[in-house]
């Protein structure tokens, strides 16, 4: 059904990094017809075009090469305990051996079709000064990748701090609490009345502060919000221990006026522990910068987790904000809560609120038998 989103939650989108697309390979694309274009008005000789592109390719791959056969030099020094022994494993780790080698090969067939007789000696100069190049670039570090691309490399190959916090999250805790949950309110709903009334709000709202500032007490975080009761212990059996017990707390949070309450099982995201206690560790080397840019890769890697999790549809609600008042995490809360109720009837917020109050009266006919609307026997 189509409702209107809610400011704050699109905000927090637009804080969130999203996974890197295909616009640099786009770009080198358009540069590339760019180039075609200015060599074609500028009327150069396509023969000789093409003996430059040859040289020029040919030498940056020699380049690559030197590069790699450096890396080797290394390398094959920790063969035992990096590739078990396999030194082409290790070769491989240095140059795409397949992939060069037939590039080379190419490259060296071109150049004798192409390449007049007279231009070899051009052609070697050419490659013992990229090889001169290359070196000076490996001696002097002038040649590492950009901070972008480390980045992208690490998101690729899922090598970041926040994606093993993320995924050891939900396979260490949510992936054995979320498919449970609603089966642990209900009974909790059976002797208490503060969860009955607000079914589509029976999910584990999760915080997850950008500032990474998790509060033992939420209460002392917020004094809008006020325990109740922790919802009936879950209990597996994992890691070799014993009917191990996951508890969930029940919270009440008032609104900006204290008028109205509303009620949630909600928590921290524990993992954010960590991220915290390594910026604050020297021994980590991780800055604040690195922190706030690692709980936002945390938070999209562990929505998208949850996303493609059968098992945790609809059970949590991932509720990310950045501190700027007292009550900002009460407002945020109740903002979330009214936003779910929005997303499920295309009503208006009086009404909605009506529904997520205590107060709701509901009135059942005790006849099976249809009854009229109008309360007046018409």
């Amino acid at each position: 059904m189509s409702y209107k989103k809610n400011c704050a939650t699109d905000g927090i989108h637009a804080v969130i990094p999203k996974p890197r697309g295909n616009r640099a390979q786009y770009t080198s694309c358009v540069i590339l017809v760019l180039c075609i274009f200015v060599l074609y008005f500028t009327e150069q000789n396509i023969k000789h075009t093409l003996q430059c592109l040859i040289i020029h390719f040919t030498t940056l791959q020699v380049g690559a090469l030197c590069k790699g056969v450096c890396n080797f030099a290394e390398e094959i020094h920790h063969v035992k305990s990096r590739y078990h022994g396999n030194y082409f494993r290790a070769l491989g780790a240095c140059l795409d051996v397949q992939r060069n080698a037939l590039l080379f090969l190419l490259l060296c067939i071109s150049a004798y079709l192409l390449l007049p007789k007279e231009s070899g000696l051009l052609l070697c100069l050419n490659l013992t000064i990229m090889g001169l190049c290359q070196m000076l670039n490996i001696i002097f570090g002038l040649q590492h990748p950009s901070a972008a691309e480390m980045s992208e490399m690490y998101e690729q190959n899922h090598c970041n701090v926040a994606q093993g916090l993320a995924w050891s999250y939900y396979v260490g805790y949510l992936k054995i609490v979320l498919p449970h949950l609603k089966d642990l309110i209900t009974d909790f709903s059976k002797s208490n009345n503060t969860m009955q009334g607000c079914e589509k709000n029976w999910k584990l709202h999760i915080l997850v502060p950008l500032s990474c500032n998790i509060h033992d007490d939420l209460q002392k975080a917020d004094d809008n919000i006020q325990f109740i009761k922790n919802l009936p212990a879950l209990q597996v059996d994992r890691a070799g221990i014993k009917r191990r017990s996951y508890q969930n707390s029940v919270y009440k949070i008032w609104d900006e006026n204290q008028k109205m309450n509303y009620y949630c099982a909600l928590e921290y995201a524990t993992s954010l522990h960590s991220l915290y206690a390594m910026s604050q560790d020297e021994n980590a080397a991780f800055s604040r910068q690195d922190r706030l840019e690692q709980v936002k890769l945390f938070c999209r890697t562990l929505e998208e987790i949850l996303e493609r999790s059968k098992d945790c549809s609809g059970c949590y609600q991932l509720i990310v904000y950045d501190e700027n008042d007292k009550h900002f995490l009460s407002k945020t809360i109740v903002q979330h809560i009214k936003q779910q109720y929005r997303e499920e009837y295309t009503i208006s917020p009086t009404v909605c609120e009506s529904l997520l109050s205590n107060e709701i009266e509901l009135q059942i006919s005790g006849s099976d038998q249809p009854m009229p609307l109008r309360t007046d026997g018409y």
